[in-house]
């Protein structure tokens, strides 16, 4: 699990692999739990809050880019 400090420092195309790749990861979780196989669901949770962090912090990006092209103008 990153910090969101630790996400802050990478790039937007980063954070959206990242984000992909954990998506992956939550997908192989949900198939250990359907098969039992499973050891901890509080994975899925953990997993599924990485995700969300991910998502946010590049959305902050894309947010501070657009908010600093218009302010140029």
């Amino acid at each position: 699990m990153a910090t969101v400090k630790e996400l802050r420092e990478l790039s937007a195309q980063e954070l959206k692999a990242r984000a992909i790749e954990l998506k992956q990861t939550l997908f192989d979780l949900k198939s250990k739990a359907n098969t039992g196989v499973l050891d901890s669901t509080a994975d899925l949770q953990k997993t599924k809050r990485d995700i969300a962090r991910c998502l946010t912090v590049a959305r902050e990006k894309e947010l501070a880019a657009a908010g600093s092209g218009k302010a140029k103008e």
